[in-house]
């Protein structure tokens, strides 16, 4: 958030006046067509867990020894294979990503270059844990790891994409941004530890031998801070007067949100993990859920910014 909010400084007159340069709009293109393409590589990836195909592939990064195993391909392979092969496209993007952000450094905010190469960094060590999961037969802190940082990229795709996009404030955010940032923090925490779950089968481990029932519970407990913030966000916003109809949006989607990841956990572990396309969905709503919370606080660091920005200035644009 530090980096937004020095982005927020060294660019608030460009990324107001609706004029994005044509390397900025380019980018902007890409990166969320990047970030729609990891939520549904992280969507892949928990199916490829709940239908038992995270060794369908028992060698890396080739499967079987070859680009596509024509002859073993089955359910399972081709998850896994597949889930391989959007990792690919997704870090020839982000390669694709960074260069661009250098080679049209000077058209393009301070930024924008290092942010892009922190990303590249994060799908680069996402490829490592990939391998690793495989090598070390889906150890469980490599597997949690390796979901941890898919969605620490997903949320830096998110910060890029907000950044860029043109956004006048309103000057009404009071203590929003800080209350959704704490809000992202819980779910972000919260998914790790569903995450931690998944990889270790808990819930079938607590219920079938009474072993690892900790960890269950101790993802059950998280859902009360992360939907606390979540409705706290959703309901001061909704009260509060005069705020900028993009956070209003993001604010009605995470309340719809927060609702369906709750329905969707709570008929996943009545259902005992047994409907795979349940468990598939809980994940794929629980980072939905974190990458419209980043945005409100993007957004919302924004409108502060830019109000803080203008007071700086009398009505004749000289500096106070």
């Amino acid at each position: 958030m530090a980096i937004a909010q020095s982005a927020l400084d060294q660019n608030q007159n460009d990324v107001t006046s609706n004029n994005l340069t044509q390397p900025q709009a380019r980018i902007r293109s890409l990166v969320w067509k990047i970030a729609i393409a990891t939520l549904l590589l992280m969507a892949v990836g928990s199916a490829t867990r709940v239908m038992n195909a995270g060794l369908a592939c028992p060698d890396w990064p080739l499967c079987y020894g070859q680009l596509v195993p024509s002859q073993q391909m089955n359910l399972q392979v081709f998850l896994e294979w597949f889930h391989r092969l959007d990792a690919s496209l997704i870090g020839i993007s982000a390669i694709a990503l960074a260069s661009l952000s250098w080679w049209y450094r000077r058209d393009l905010p301070n930024w924008l270059p290092w942010i892009s190469t922190f990303a590249l960094g994060l799908i680069i060590f996402q490829g490592v844990l990939g391998g690793l999961t495989v090598t070390e037969l889906l150890r469980f802190d490599i597997v949690t790891a390796h979901l941890g940082t898919a969605l620490l990229f997903f949320s830096t795709l998110i910060v890029i994409g907000t950044l860029l996009t043109p956004y006048q404030g309103t000057g009404s955010v009071g203590k929003l941004p800080w209350l959704s940032l704490s809000a992202v923090i819980f779910v972000y925490l919260q998914s790790l530890l569903g995450g931690l779950v998944a990889s270790r089968w808990a819930v079938h481990q607590c219920f079938g031998a009474s072993e690892l029932c900790t960890v269950m519970n101790s993802h059950i407990a998280g859902v009360v801070p992360a939907t606390v913030a979540t409705v706290a966000v959703v309901v001061i916003a909704s009260r509060t007067p005069a705020l900028h109809p993009v956070l209003r949006q993001l604010a009605n989607l995470a309340a719809s949100l927060v609702v369906l990841q709750i329905l969707l956990g709570v008929a996943t572990f009545r259902l005992r993990l047994q409907v795979e396309l349940l468990t598939i969905c809980h994940q794929a709503v629980g980072a939905a859920l974190l990458g419209v919370l980043v945005g409100f606080t993007v957004f919302a660091l924004r409108d502060r910014a830019s109000v803080e920005c203008q007071g700086q200035y009398d009505v004749s644009g000289h500096e106070v």
